[in-house]
């Protein structure tokens, strides 16, 4: 009925399976277990440093645009302040050209003044010698006394003034 033989070689295969897989556990499934844990701890530790080098670099990056704000902020206001610094200087220059142009026209005009008293006084001293000239040829005489010249420049002077007036 029953061989046992059978049975023995059927109870002998399963105490081998049994051994067999405690020695695999030993050897096999314990190491690879372990390099399983490894390797996952591995990766966690990968990933959590990448989420900080990213939070680093969104922070560089956040300083980053931040001075480059800055910076524009910075370059309008140079920009501003050379405006205005040219802008003054320009009014300076304007008004010193303007002061220099109004003391040259003084200055001119000062001079042009100067030019019509000399130039009446010729005209006096010429109309003297001309009416001393034809009054001593019309009365024959000579007006060359310093009395008849002073008579003469006297009435000159006034007609001078009432030209001069007009």
């Amino acid at each position: 009925m029953y061989d046992y033989s059978t049975l023995v070689t059927f109870g002998i295969t399963i105490i081998n399976i049994i051994i067999l897989y405690f020695i695999l556990r030993l050897i096999l499934f314990k190491p690879v277990t372990k390099f399983i844990a490894k390797r996952s701890q591995k990766i966690k530790k990968d990933l959590d440093d990448a989420a900080r080098d990213k939070s680093e670099s969104e922070k560089a990056l956040a300083q980053y645009r931040e001075k480059l704000k800055e910076a524009d902020v910075e370059a309008q206001n140079i920009i501003r302040e050379a405006r205005i610094k040219a802008e003054t200087e320009a009014a300076q220059i304007i008004a010193e050209g303007k002061t220099k142009a109004e003391a040259m026209a003084a200055a001119s005009a000062k001079r042009l003044e100067a030019e019509q008293q000399a130039a009446i006084a010729r005209f006096n001293l010429e109309a003297v010698a001309l009416v001393m000239a034809a009054s001593a040829r019309l009365a024959q005489r000579d007006f060359s006394s310093g009395e008849d010249r002073q008579y003469i420049q006297m009435l000159l002077g006034e007609i001078g003034k009432s030209v001069v007036s007009q």
